[in-house]
């Protein structure tokens, strides 16, 4: 039977929180490449410029305010989704330094 000590315990622990760490920082990075650069927000943010031009050239006031809101809409869905992602990778990057800090804590037998 392996008996596990101290240093076993906490190198199992560190390496739980460098995957955990990666498996974060990646979601991150999903996030950032997938939702703040997706095509469906493009092609919206596109489709809703063309509809204030129209507003515009048809002097309807109604059309291009809801364009105009619908456009901040867009935009703010665009920082969340941006915030969000960097706010994983950053926490992804501190589990992974957590994890670093572990293993130099431990003292290895000799």
């Amino acid at each position: 039977m392996y008996i596990i000590n101290q240093s076993d315990t906490l190198l199992i622990m560190a390496a739980a929180l460098f995957f955990l760490g990666m498996c974060v920082l990646a979601l991150g990075i999903f996030v950032l490449i997938t939702k703040a650069m997706g095509k469906n927000v493009s092609v919206l943010s596109a489709q809703t410029a063309k509809l204030a031009q129209k507003g515009i050239a048809e002097d309807m006031a109604g059309l291009v305010g809801n364009a105009s809101a619908l456009m901040n809409s867009l935009n703010d869905l665009v920082r969340t989704a941006t915030g969000i992602g960097i706010f994983l990778a950053t926490l992804g990057l501190s589990l992974m330094s957590a994890a670093y800090w572990i293993v130099t804590q431990i003292s290895w037998p000799i």
